[in-house]
């Protein structure tokens, strides 16, 4: 995943050498917490595969529900940035394995390398585009439309570089994503396959119209 992923493929030998050093690997079972709310950020996380679920879980029992993590996704760099505590919840939706790079490493390559520094720029402006997106749908659309944006957003070419338009996502993590039951999310696929977005097939959604999920509900 290193050696593919954006960054990783405009690193120096030397760079490529402590990268790898410095990154683990774990496994994390379906409803796993990948990391959690209000824990020191030690790492910088990615997405080797599998699917997540980016949330906040409060004391009142609510869930607000952020945004979907594929595979060749990394998040957190914000965190290790601030120094702050984590500011959400990372589920694992199905078993994931997912890619650790710690702290020092992180920040060798801050001050190192400027292809991994103009990376980093370009992860937090696609990041920040996305959530002021999130918050303007969540406001102004029906939930037929969230779904549609929710799938859309997971094409990102920053945010998640390797999503393959046959996405391999269940209805009911589809549900888990949007924030919405298995039910209701069935309900939105069926509006988006009659709008000719969509085809639910065995083992996931493939998406036929991304720019169509992109402005569905204008």
């Amino acid at each position: 995943m290193l050696r593919s992923s954006l960054w990783g493929q405009s690193l120096t030998d030397e760079e490529m050498a402590r990268a790898l050093a410095g990154t683990t690997e774990r496994t994390f079972a379906a409803g796993a917490f990948i990391c959690m709310k209000g824990e020191p950020v030690e790492y910088w996380m990615g997405l080797i595969d599998g699917l997540g679920k980016m949330a906040s879980h409060w004391t009142t029992g609510k869930t607000t529900s952020l945004t979907g993590i594929s595979a060749g996704a990394w998040i957190g760099e914000g965190s290790l940035l601030k120094k702050e505590p984590r500011r959400y919840d990372v589920m694992a939706l199905r078993e994931s394995r997912v890619a650790f790079m710690n702290r020092s490493t992180f920040t060798w390559l801050l001050d190192h390398s400027i292809p991994f520094n103009r990376y980093l720029i370009a992860q937090l402006n696609e990041r920040l585009g996305q959530f002021i997106g999130m918050i303007e749908n969540e406001r102004m659309l029906d939930t037929d439309a969230r779904i549609a944006r929710g799938l859309a957003a997971l094409f990102n070419p920053v945010l998640y570089p390797g999503t393959n338009r046959l996405l391999q996502i269940s209805q009911e993590e589809l549900g888990y994503l949007a924030g919405v039951s298995r039910q209701r999310a069935n309900q939105a696929l069926k509006v988006l396959e009659d709008a000719g977005l969509v085809r639910s097939e065995y083992g996931g959604i493939n998406v036929l119209d991304l720019e169509g999920l992109r402005r569905f509900g204008d």
